[in-house]
């Protein structure tokens, strides 16, 4: 009896599971989502609002594991030599696409070691500074910035991520001299600016602005090339100080490279379902979070792009990781 033989006879038995069947068998245990950054940042968040949704769609924990450090390599490294069975998943965000050119030995290969999955979500970063800081508008920074060369400190939530790609190209077009001081996610940096330890940061929308509400933080502009219809009264940088300004934070789910498409589109499939919904969608809104829910090919030729533009980026600006 040949292999294909054995194989059909199998099939017919039950034995052996066609991809379709294996697809609506998954998942049949809990699944782990990595992500690099601290707790409590962006990405985080986005993760466990999307991690507690499939749980209750699938009857399996979806667990969020933060593995922060490395300016997300740390994360994305354990997740690419991880069995390729869709049972661990990487939640990331713009480093993917900039530690290749930042980066010039990774553990891993950024576009062969991972099988995009899905764009989750976009966002613009919102400039905001500590309140004791005498200005108000973008132009009134820079002025500020020209006035005391290197002596304000920008915040990041990492080396290579697009927090620190937005103050480079700050600094680059606005002609200024800022120090960057990376950390490793989101919260412990919007701890620090609000604390008055950094002057400024290119901020995620989640973390940031309901400080601004507060008034323990000054929001100045968006990094987008557009107003947020949800917050129209936020302008953008380009419009206030940096003409053609705009860098925006994407967030996206990878999986080991040998991961079965079948697995693949049902995770996307799901998560797609779970963005549309009205509670996660609306939610992310109101934070100024556009949900996208991309299947695997379209985000494969945007994070292709974006890989690309970042290195030009990188080029013009001298950009180098602190």
């Amino acid at each position: 009896m040949n292999f294909r033989r054995i194989v059909w006879t199998l099939a017919v038995a039950g034995l052996v599971a066609s991809p379709t069947v294996l697809a609506q068998r998954y998942p049949e245990k809990p699944v782990r989502v990595v992500v690099p950054f601290a707790a409590g940042g962006g990405t985080d968040i986005i993760a466990r609002m999307i991690s507690q949704k499939l749980s209750e769609a699938w009857g399996h924990n979806v667990v969020v594991d933060n593995r922060p450090g490395g300016g997300t390599v740390i994360g994305a490294e354990l997740v690419a030599r991880s069995t390729p069975d869709g049972y661990t998943l990487l939640l990331t965000a713009n480093p993917q696409s900039s530690n290749p050119a930042l980066l010039p030995k990774l553990p891993y290969d950024t576009v062969r070691d991972f099988a995009p999955v899905t764009m989750v979500a976009s966002a613009p970063l919102l400039l905001v500074v500590h309140p004791t800081l005498p200005v108000r508008t973008v132009q009134e920074l820079i002025a500020h910035a020209r006035s005391r060369p290197g002596k304000l400190t920008y915040a990041s939530s990492g080396n290579g991520g697009p927090q620190h790609l937005a103050g480079e190209l700050f600094k680059h077009m606005a002609g200024v001299t800022m120090l960057h001081v990376p950390y490793r996610g989101s919260a412990p940096a919007v701890a620090d600016l609000l604390g008055g330890q950094v002057q400024l940061s290119f901020a995620s929308l989640l973390t940031a602005l309901p400080h601004t509400r507060t008034g323990k933080l000054r929001a100045l502009g968006l990094s987008s090339a557009k107003r947020l219809t949800s917050n129209p009264d936020i302008p953008t940088v380009a419009e206030t100080g940096v003409p053609g300004f705009e860098l925006v934070t994407w967030y996206g789910v990878f999986a080991p490279a040998a991961t079965p498409r079948s697995a693949v589109a049902k995770i996307q499939g799901d998560m797609a379902r779970v963005l549309a919904g009205a509670e996660v969608r609306d939610r992310l809104a109101r934070s100024g979070v556009q949900s996208v829910g991309s299947r695997p090919g379209e985000f494969r030729a945007y994070f292709l792009k974006e890989i690309e533009k970042v290195r030009k980026l990188v080029r013009a600006a001298v950009i180098k990781r602190d």
